[in-house]
């Protein structure tokens, strides 16, 4: 493994190609669960707004949710609005039921909370936790020739489920797969990464931080002093490019409204990547810490 996974220079961001397209995505993402669902909470939501406009700033591009994220939805859709971004986001969410007519209903209105306008397409749909996987998928497959989707995928966020993911990938001909990947969570890469990378399909990580515990272990922690040679300033940009350092990965989601925390995780796509030894070593200094 080497920095000639993906392009990267001093002034942008490290992007792989969408497998089935070879479109470019820069691999540091936005996921949104519990930070985004802040619906009429004035804070929170400047704090969003400035989230997404470094984010933005910073070269960023894939910005996921679900209608199981609350409000999430409707704060993404209002702020890209306001801003200005929905031409610069590549948006994903997800469908999270069961029967074809409850699917599309909610799919349609997570395409409204989005704002995703007629003269757009929605980025990304993906099944959620695989909930009634093939009903979602055929209308999907009808959504995508119409031009109303441009990527289907699956997800799940537990190493129990990778299995029903690696057949998903075989058997539904999906565009991306959603999978918990990390050093706490390492199960992805017996199987499913390769089966990805065999299928052509691309894969979005995450819990990239063990939903925070991977954080919370390291809290006070100095860097070790490898760390410099990956131009690495925080924990988070270890442990993000251990995980972008995997050829297969095609871009990681952390959750943040925290603008500062957003500049951060950007930093992770920038610089050299890991090779097998240093990604040891991050791994090792982890779980020293």
């Amino acid at each position: 493994m080497s920095p000639a996974q993906g392009k990267e220079s001093s002034g942008t961001p490290l992007s792989r190609p969408i497998p089935r397209s070879g479109e470019a995505m820069p691999v540091i993402g936005l996921g949104t669960w519990q930070s985004f669902d802040v619906a009429g909470q004035t804070d929170a939501i400047g704090q969003a707004r400035e989230a997404l406009r470094v984010f933005v700033d910073g070269g960023g591009k894939m910005v996921d949710s679900s209608p199981m994220y609350g409000t999430a939805e409707t704060v993404v859709g209002d702020l890209a609005g306001e801003l200005a971004l929905h031409r610069a986001l590549f948006v994903a969410t997800k469908v999270w039921t069961s029967g074809r007519d409850a699917g599309a209903k909610q799919m349609e209105a997570s395409i409204a909370k989005l704002r995703i306008g007629r003269d757009l397409a929605l980025d990304l749909m993906q099944v959620h936790n695989l909930v009634d996987t093939d009903t979602h998928l055929r209308t999907l497959r009808g959504w995508k020739r119409e031009g109303r989707v441009r990527y289907l995928g699956v997800t799940h966020y537990t190493a129990s489920a990778h299995e029903a993911l690696a057949r998903a990938i075989v058997a539904a001909d999906v565009d991306f797969v959603q999978v918990n990947y990390s050093i706490a969570e390492p199960a992805a890469d017996r199987k499913l990464l390769d089966a990805a990378a065999d299928a052509g399909v691309a894969v979005i990580v995450n819990r990239p931080f063990a939903e925070g515990g991977m954080i919370g272990r390291v809290r006070g922690k100095p860097l070790p002093g490898f760390a410099a040679e990956l131009g690495c300033t925080s924990w988070a940009q270890l442990f993000l490019k251990w995980i972008v350092a995997h050829p297969a990965v095609t871009c990681v989601i952390p959750g943040t409204r925290n603008p500062r925390h957003v500049a951060d995780n950007l930093q992770a796509a920038r610089g050299p990547l890991p090779d097998q030894a240093m990604r040891r070593r991050i791994r090792d200094a982890f779980e020293s810490a």
